[in-house]
């Protein structure tokens, strides 16, 4: 194997702005993706815009990547978010990659709308890199204008962070900006440009696109990367590329696991869209249940319901097998032969389904406030959802009632009261109750530990689009500030903001969210 390691800079890469008006922020950046050989990527500059103002920087975030927030905010920070100027040590790239988009594989699809900037170390040593989404075309772009519009750069943001504060693994958003600009898709909208933080962009796409060409080659460069990058262990391993396979496998089926249980619809789980990492990644008409319904879709191009709710452990499996069969070169040579490669992939990819349960049913104990299994367990969970999916009741609310009524049985009648028919629920209280006797944990500690994982807040689809019609059409962020604040402490109760917790009035109701690329 090889591990990489930073080295000089290139001397084709873009140089920052010099003179008086040079910009003071500093990331200091590495760049050890840029250092890969030239087929894995574009070098290309973001294209600036013509009136780049600052919407958010997350100040947090900033500091915790050792960059300073109000250098970010400062004229010449929003000139680097905006793609304006190159900031000092960036090396701008595209990313190439490939990728199964819902189900039909695309050789080429690439970064037709990002720059990766550069890589910079957090304040406790993990790289992440640093992307602009939205500025401007490169040669992935396939007729592109390589832009954003304002609401899907809100939308993104507002998500990712509000999946950061319910413990899910994810990218985060460092800033957004808009860019003085229209972008027209079905009408001409306001232009933004949103930076994104990532442990890394490899996505199993990225794997296929070598494997489409036959380059065992940059195949072994691009798993040896990987290795070092996210999983450095395995070099100590007599099988590497397996153990990043088995590594990846098992990220992805804990990481699937926790966004179900907090009622999260991807909407576009394509092979491109699937991180090496073990994060969720490309936030685009994503969205959340309210009524519980396993075969929920409301992506606008998800027409045959390939990434449903329920069907989500099912794409992550098919993404999976891809991401084994575009290792398989590798693979064959840890393994001696192309059989022994393919049996070697058959099983890890077998630890999916039990790893996937295994995490899924571990997290809805502690929605039920169960604390040592027993055998009955699955049952007493699946009989309360198939309850709530014949009731139509609210998935959040109804475990966050449970987290109450664990305290207090009098607090049994408002889980009664989010069914339909409140008499459904009332042989499954009974069993609860029943179950729970079986526990020495006291209420009131049962009752704490069940709010840590029922989050009173999930950004619920009516209030992002509220958020997003507002900053659209009016050039209103406050609306967007007040919800980013509410969804940063998701599992406290907050008196006096009730509504952002409770479903949608029917005349409210989104039924369908959509891409915006």
């Amino acid at each position: 194997m090889t591990v990489p390691t930073p080295f000089s800079k290139s001397s084709e890469t873009p140089e920052a702005s010099t003179g008086p008006d040079c910009t003071t922020v500093d990331f200091f950046f590495e760049n050890t993706y840029a250092q890969l050989p030239e087929r894995f990527y574009a070098r290309t500059n973001p294209m600036p815009v013509a009136a780049p103002r600052l919407i958010k920087v997350n100040i947090e975030l900033a500091r915790s990547l050792g960059v300073d927030p109000d250098e970010l905010a400062s004229r010449q920070g929003i000139e680097i978010l905006a793609g304006n100027r190159i900031a000092a040590g960036s090396d701008p790239i595209a990313l190439a990659y490939a990728g199964h988009q819902f189900g039909h594989f695309v050789p080429q699809l690439g970064d037709g709308r990002a720059n990766l900037l550069g890589e910079v170390l957090s304040r406790d040593g993990i790289r992440y890199d640093i992307q602009l989404k939205g500025s401007g075309p490169t040669p992935f772009s396939r007729r592109g204008d390589g832009r954003a519009a304002l609401g899907p750069v809100l939308r993104e943001y507002i998500v990712s962070e509000a999946m950061a504060a319910l413990g899910i693994p994810t990218a985060r958003a460092l800033a957004a900006v808009t860019t003085g600009e229209l972008v027209f898709r079905e009408s001409a909208l306001p232009g933004a440009v949103f930076t994104r933080v990532a442990s890394s962009h490899l996505r199993v796409g990225t794997f296929q696109y070598f494997a489409a060409q036959g380059d065992t080659e940059a195949l072994r460069v691009l798993a040896d990367y990987a290795i070092a990058r996210h999983y450095p262990d395995a070099v100590l391993e007599s099988n590497p590329y397996r153990t990043l396979l088995d590594s990846v496998i098992a990220r992805q089926a804990r990481l699937v696991a926790q966004w179900m249980l907090v009622s999260f619809i991807h909407g576009v789980m394509n092979t491109d869209n699937t991180s090496i990492s073990g994060e969720t990644i490309d936030y685009g008409p994503c969205a959340f249940l309210e009524e519980y319904d396993p075969r929920k879709v409301f992506s606008s191009i998800d027409q045959m319901g390939r990434y449903a709710y329920s069907n989500q452990p099912l794409a992550a499996r098919w993404n999976l097998t891809r991401l084994a069969e575009a290792l398989l070169p590798v693979l064959e040579q840890e393994a001696g032969t192309k059989e022994a490669a393919v049996v070697s992939a058959n099983q890890a990819l077998a630890a999916f389904d039990p790893q996937f349960e295994a995490a899924r049913l571990a997290g809805l104990r502690c929605k039920l406030g169960l604390f040592t299994p027993q055998e009955g367990d699955p049952a007493l969970a699946e009989d309360l959802l198939k309850q709530m999916a014949i009731n139509h009741a609210d998935f959040t609310l109804t475990f966050r009632s449970l987290s109450d009524a664990a305290a207090d049985p009098q607090s049994d009648e408002k889980v009664r009261s989010l069914f339909a028919h409140p008499e459904a629920c009332e042989k499954w209280l009974a069993r609860w109750r029943s179950r729970l006797n079986d526990e020495t944990v006291s209420p009131e500690v049962r009752s704490a530990a069940m709010r840590k994982a029922n989050p009173a807040f999930i950004p619920r689809n009516h209030l992002v689009e509220a958020v997003l019609q507002a900053a659209v059409t009016r050039q209103d962020f406050q609306p967007f500030e007040e919800l980013l604040d509410v969804l940063s402490h998701p599992y406290e109760d907050r008196p006096g903001l009730e509504r952002f917790a409770v479903p949608a009035l029917p005349g409210e109701a989104v039924t369908q969210t959509f891409c915006g690329t």
